[in-house]
């Protein structure tokens, strides 16, 4: 989220995606130690290959980071992550704009 004035849906997206203590963590872990293969980056945050894939996916669709895939010397695929460049600025009237372009259903009237 580059956007310092991001639309209603881009904002709820972001705050959904970083409102998990595990994804956080993943971000913490690439913006300190740079961009990461995804079994060195489960083995340092010792959690499962599979639940971190789970993560990094929805990290990627919210544009928090960003992969590559490569392959090693040995010929085996490996998926590389890193954090992308991003900025939550959050202000009431930064929700108050957001809100004006929200796509996402509204929930029950009561």
């Amino acid at each position: 989220m580059r956007d310092p004035t991001p639309t209603g849906d881009e904002l709820v997206q972001v705050m959904a995606t970083l409102s998990n203590p595990h994804r956080l963590r993943v971000v913490a872990a690439l913006s300190a130690g740079g961009r990461k293969y995804v079994s060195l980056l489960a083995r340092e945050l010792d959690i499962s290959r599979a639940l971190l894939q789970v993560h990094l996916k929805k990290l990627e669709a919210a544009g928090l980071v960003s992969s590559q895939l490569e392959l090693s010397e040995d010929g085996k695929a490996m998926k590389f992550y890193e954090v992308s460049p991003f900025s939550v600025h959050l202000t009431p009237e930064c929700v108050e704009s957001a809100v004006e372009t929200l796509t996402m259903e509204k929930g029950p009237s009561r």
